[in-house]
């Protein structure tokens, strides 16, 4: 399980504990739980027939693959913010989900620290797309993959643990996404059922 600060939970402040008890986020050091800050991403994705395809941006180096991602901001709910990052980094507009699915560890270059590398916990919410337009950021290079090439972009030039991460942010979506395509074609015939049972109520009530 990770455990959330109260002030996280409520999408105030951008920092969260980690604990090691079963999940993907293994963060104990020496002993001791280790505060790492918090980012929110975008899962991009379009339905393809019985499958999806991902958005995906370049990092800032233009080396790597990875999800429109960034800070959290005051005024923005941690949804808002995560929308706001693949306007800006994938040009993309469409629905997000106000929850996150999925929480992923990450790293990123910090010239201010001893090891150069800054680990983050981001907060992973799915992204509809309906259609994009030219990113405001330059060299991000917005592009479609089917979600083995997916996988396997996102790993390219990783460390196997943070590659690991990244593939498993693929593999929630796709069983979250499949599990609401199977849960959609169950409800609809309930629903013909009750509608043809209330209009045979109404017929039923007139007067001949």
């Amino acid at each position: 399980m990770l455990w959330l600060s109260p002030s996280i939970a409520c999408g105030r402040r951008p920092s969260v504990i980690c604990t090691l008890s079963g999940f993907s986020l293994h963060n104990h050091f020496m002993g001791s739980a280790r505060f790492l800050p918090l980012q929110v991403a975008a899962v991009c994705f379009r339905r393809r027939g019985a499958s999806f395809d991902f958005l995906l941006v370049k990092t800032t180096g233009g080396d790597k693959w990875t999800f429109p991602k960034g800070a959290t901001a005051r005024r923005l709910s941690h949804s808002q913010a995560a929308e706001r990052e693949a306007l800006e980094e994938a040009g993309a507009f469409g629905v997000i989900e106000p929850e996150h699915f999925h929480l992923y560890l990450q790293p990123k270059g910090d010239a201010k620290l001893r090891n150069g590398v800054r680990e983050f916990v981001v907060k992973a919410f799915l992204f509809e797309v309906t259609h994009t337009q030219p990113p405001r950021e330059e060299k991000r290079n917005p592009t479609w993959f089917s979600v083995d090439d997916a996988r396997g972009a996102l790993a390219r030039g990783r460390e196997e643990r943070h590659a690991a991460e990244l593939r498993t942010v693929i593999d929630r979506a796709v069983e979250r996404l499949s599990t609401e395509e199977r849960v959609v074609p169950q409800y609809r015939p309930a629903l013909t059922y009750r509608i043809w049972r209330s209009l045979l109520r109404v017929l039923a009530a007139r007067p001949r």
